[in-house]
């Protein structure tokens, strides 16, 4: 799985919300506004990377994800742990804490359903 640019995340959180659709059905799901012709382009570079697979439908082609959303999180968190924290979840809890961005109790709570995922 090729790993996927800021712009392509985007677009495939928006196709990821719409499920099937054309290029248009995809902009009403973007954050922001960016030209058609930008979101065609990066609908075709993403049916080339395998991300998501089209059909014919009259003149228009209908586009649908080929691989979901948590395949992709699961791939994309296994690579950014693996590259930036030496491949230990522990430090990745660490990098959040030290960030101040993960509170005793938030670390509770994941503690619990780690407990609870075990049990």
């Amino acid at each position: 799985m090729e790993k996927l640019t800021h712009v392509e995340e985007e677009t495939m959180q928006a196709v990821w919300r719409t499920g099937e659709g054309n290029v248009k059905s995809f902009m009403e799901h973007l954050d922001e506004e960016v030209p058609y012709t930008t979101v065609a382009s990066t609908i075709k570079n993403l049916e080339k990377k395998g991300y998501l697979s089209s059909r014919l439908v009259g003149n228009a082609y209908l586009y649908k994800p080929a691989i979901s959303e948590e395949e992709y999180k699961k791939k994309f968190m296994g690579n950014v742990v693996k590259e930036y924290f030496d491949n230990s979840y522990k430090e990745l809890v660490n990098f959040f804490v030290e960030q101040k961005k993960l509170s005793a109790k938030e670390l509770k709570d994941i503690i619990t359903m780690i407990e609870k995922g075990n049990g």
